[in-house]
């Protein structure tokens, strides 16, 4: 018997709605169910968020703000170099990289096997990688993923000069 995927749920709003959930490992997918009961539906959502923030733009500004101020805080804290890249790109390659090493650390130390001896030799390998356009291409990886990633970016610097630089 297959683990279903659709799921009709009443949101705190108390509207109904049909979620395909499809995409989420089965096991994930009845807690997801219940934590998205929880929140309003998606129209709610959005009416609420345009009218605390006045705008989508102005809304995504401030996440955007309040997320690069928890990865600057969180390089600082872990000793991360600062990226190099376009002025475009750097802001955008630290968030990424935070999210991708907090997902990383989630899925290979909190949940997996992995000791700290381990993730610090991660870690080691992740502050060798400096170019933000990496990261950001990196973004919609899974953080068990991580460790292949960084393997083949740091097998690659071996004996040439940093690309990643």
């Amino acid at each position: 018997m297959a683990i279903r995927t659709q799921w009709n749920l009443e949101h705190a709003c108390s509207h109904h709605a049909v979620h395909d959930l499809s995409g989420r490992p089965a096991d994930q997918r009845a807690g997801f169910a219940r934590w998205l009961a929880a929140k309003d539906c998606t129209d709610c959502w959005k009416a609420a968020r345009d009218a605390d923030s006045g705008s989508k733009e102005s809304w995504l500004a401030a996440k955007r703000a309040s997320e690069q101020e928890e990865a600057a805080a969180w390089a600082e804290q872990f000793d991360m170099p600062p990226l190099e890249g376009p002025e475009k790109a750097l802001g955008w390659g630290e968030r990424s990289r935070h999210q991708l090493m907090t997902s990383a650390h989630k899925a290979l130390v909190i949940e997996g096997s992995w000791g700290e001896a381990g993730w610090a030799e991660l870690e080691e390998k992740a502050r060798k990688v400096g170019r933000a356009g990496w990261w950001i291409d990196q973004r919609d990886t899974e953080g068990s993923d991580l460790v292949e990633l960084l393997d083949s970016a740091t097998e690659q610097d071996q004996g040439t000069e940093n690309p990643f630089r």
